[in-house]
């Protein structure tokens, strides 16, 4: 079982990536929004704001989220640390419902190209 640090640690390379991205994903990343990931095996939530193509993550948590963010994300710590490694697709494991995501309409639009 993933711990919080490493949790964390796929968190800050997730918003590395999307930072360093271009073109489509770097468009669809540029979206200011509140954010929250809860890891549902922890029972804790990292709240932050995705911002200019980079994620500004602030501690964690314990719990479901404390507040309703615009970019809702719940997943268990090893498919957060697997999906932020390339060893679990972001698409598959949401269709599976092993990741959930929610958000207004206009951001799952916006959203999708980082799919």
């Amino acid at each position: 079982m993933a711990t919080m640090e490493e949790c964390r640690a796929a968190l800050d390379r997730l918003s590395d990536n999307l930072a360093r991205a271009g073109g489509d994903v770097h468009a669809a990343a540029a979206l200011d929004r509140s954010l929250s990931c809860h890891v549902t095996d922890l029972d804790a939530t990292f709240a932050g704001r995705l911002r200019s193509g980079r994620i500004e993550v602030g501690d964690a948590v314990p719990g479901p989220p404390r507040e309703k963010a615009q970019i809702r994300l719940a997943m268990t710590g090893d498919d957060l640390v697997a999906m932020v490694g390339g060893e679990l697709n972001f698409a598959k494991a949401w269709a599976s419902g092993r990741v959930r995501l929610e958000a207004g309409f206009r951001d799952l639009l916006r959203l999708r190209t980082l799919l």
